[in-house]
């Protein structure tokens, strides 16, 4: 990647014939333009969540709090649009992040879509001819400069192979992929800005209690990188092709290597039936809800099985294959392209699901919370106690609950306690690892599309045997559950030993309890008795004043009622409406 000089980072060195990347002028100044918006919400948030606050103007605060943070998101929306690149990444990054960001800004971020104007055809044809080193015109048969996709990294082109390399791999028809020039330095300059600003919120303590920003941007950057990296890319998909080799149901595109390159991916044309064109699916005589059970397996022996699945799931990347000639119709398969962005289970997200799972089961919420520490979700130094409450009231209520059970809810129940289980989370420092965001992410896509396949498939029925698998691990159910038997064992064996402690520290007037709600009443009590203290010294003054103005003694009256003004001015600041 390009080294940053003076902030940001200059440009790469492009292959002989490559098209211009863009100049130094340009990039430096969709730096700045990053950095004054950055700034300008900065220096709202400092306004507004520290200063006033302590002026005694919190209620003011709060009630244009809503307001202010979707005005930030449609001026964020605007950006990115006008920007391109890598912002319109980060707005879908961050409509995808509401384990640390507030609703009002993931909602106005949902509609940001990687849809962009092509880039021209003589751009495209001088970047392609740059990567693979050879005029187009030899590289490909035939070479369609109409786009069957552009989005803001790259654009997608059919094409036809030359008769020696399609007779080598089996077929003709392919799909070229070609990055847009100039996007590594684009990406480059918006990574730096984003780092910064990382920078710069790591030292607010408001936010650095919450969220590691740093942390994140890294986490987003490794994904935009590897975007960008074609070759990457036509690894993912050869091995998700060897993860599914034994599995007829399940079918991926053929990576072209002769005509591949870092910023050039070549793979087998295999456009078929859009995965919810429930109409064509009918016609072709497969069973759309058929299609949803399948959809729903393949994703989890991804997930459970291989440890490797495709995290960008949604409809434009999912095609419905009819049976070949002479085949029964059944005999249809679910065709994955697009392999830009992958997830992985490695062991320590696999143990981490197995002991949330035992939690779940055992309705245990102190275990289920140090779960998450373990899987990284919580930071260090998290106050779990809210959070640990929180899950216990759920088990209490909800725990053991079906779906059609779940379904006889009311449904204002349901949004008042989402709505106050939302706020426990956001209110600690809750950061989903990037592999654990992808996870939710696949998973909550691949619902949306089994729902419009079949609008009542059940997921958890889909889930229930993969999951098992969790359970057991690499030990079996037995061993799981022997360790918790255990840690309940060992539990039991100190309690004497807590037991004495407790009376210990009863005894020196050391015990305290913390009842958050009793806390805050007290704190609203303490502060209603504050302005009722500056009311009173208020009066007092006032009225002494005048008093002794009526007595003749002019310069203490005078003194006594301006001094009046000081008790005046604290309660004026810190009376706010209940």
């Amino acid at each position: 990647m390009p080294q940053p000089v003076g902030g940001v980072p200059s440009r790469a060195a492009a292959p002989p014939g490559a098209p211009a990347p863009p100049g130094d002028r340009q990039l430096r100044g969709r730096y700045r333009r990053i950095m004054r918006f950055a700034t300008r919400v900065l220096v709202h948030v400092w306004w507004f969540e520290l200063v006033l606050p302590r002026l005694g103007l919190r209620g003011l605060v709060e009630g244009g709090r809503a307001a202010r943070l979707q005005r930030f998101a449609r001026g964020f929306f605007a950006l990115a649009v006008d920007l391109g690149g890598l912002m319109i990444k980060v707005g879908q990054f961050m409509s995808s992040r509401l384990d640390v960001l507030p609703p009002e800004i993931t909602r106005e971020l949902e509609g940001l879509q990687d849809e962009v104007a092509p880039e021209s055809f003589e751009r495209i044809r001088a970047q392609a001819e740059a990567e693979l080193g050879m005029p187009l015109e030899q590289a490909y048969a035939s070479f369609d400069p109409r786009p069957i996709a552009a989005a803001s990294l790259g654009q997608a082109h059919r094409a036809q192979l030359s008769p020696g390399i399609a007779g080598d791999v089996g077929f003709t028809d392919v799909v070229v992929k070609v990055q847009r020039p100039g996007i590594a330095e684009i990406v480059a300059v918006d990574l730096a800005a984003l780092r910064r600003v990382a920078r710069m919120l790591a030292r607010i303590r408001l936010v650095s209690s919450r969220v590691d920003a740093p942390a994140l941007v890294e986490e987003f950057a490794t994904t935009s990188l590897a975007e960008i990296d074609y070759l990457a890319e036509a690894g993912n998909a050869e091995r998700f092709r060897g993860d599914f080799a034994d599995d007829d149901r399940v079918a991926a595109p053929e990576v072209v290597w002769d005509r591949t390159a870092l910023r050039v991916l070549t793979l087998a044309d295999v456009t078929a039936i859009k995965i919810t064109d429930v109409a064509a699916l009918r016609a072709a005589g497969i069973s759309p809800d058929a299609v949803a059970n399948e959809l729903a397996r393949v994703t989890f022996q991804q997930i459970f099985v291989a440890g490797f699945f495709h995290a960008d799931p949604h409809p434009g990347n999912i095609f419905v294959t009819p049976a070949p000639a002479g085949a029964t119709a059944d005999a249809w398969r679910l065709t994955f392209v697009d392999f830009g962005m992958m997830g992985r289970i490695d062991d320590v997200l696999r143990s981490g699901l197995r002991e949330f799972a035992l939690a779940v089961v055992a309705r245990d919420g102190t275990a289920l919370v140090g779960s998450l520490e373990r899987l990284g979700v919580l930071l260090p130094g998290a106050d779990t106690e809210e959070l640990e409450r929180a899950m216990a009231a759920s088990f209490d209520r909800f725990g053991g609950m079906g779906v059609a059970e779940l379904r006889s809810v009311d449904p204002r129940e349901l949004e008042a306690f989402a709505r106050q289980f939302g706020d426990t989370i956001r209110s600690l420092p809750f950061q989903l690892p990037e592999n654990f965001l992808l996870l939710i992410r696949t998973i909550s896509l691949v619902s949306g599309v089994t729902s419009a396949l079949n609008p009542q498939f059940n997921m958890w029925d889909a889930v229930d045997p993969f999951a098992r698998t969790v359970l057991r691990g690499s030990g079996g159910d037995v061993i799981a559950l022997g360790q918790k038997a255990v840690r309940y064992a060992t539990t039991l064996a100190r309690l004497p030993q807590h037991i004495d402690e407790l009376v210990t520290r009863i005894d020196r007037g050391q015990f305290s309890i913390r009842a958050p709600g009793v806390e805050r009443r007290i704190g609203r009590i303490e502060s209603m008795l504050g302005r009722l203290i500056s009311a009173i010294v208020f009066a007092a003054l006032l009225f002494s004043g005048v008093l002794l103005r009526r007595g003749g003694d002019e310069v203490l009256a005078w003194v006594l009622m301006v001094a009046s003004i000081v008790p005046l001015v604290h309660l004026a600041l810190t009376w706010r409406r209940r």
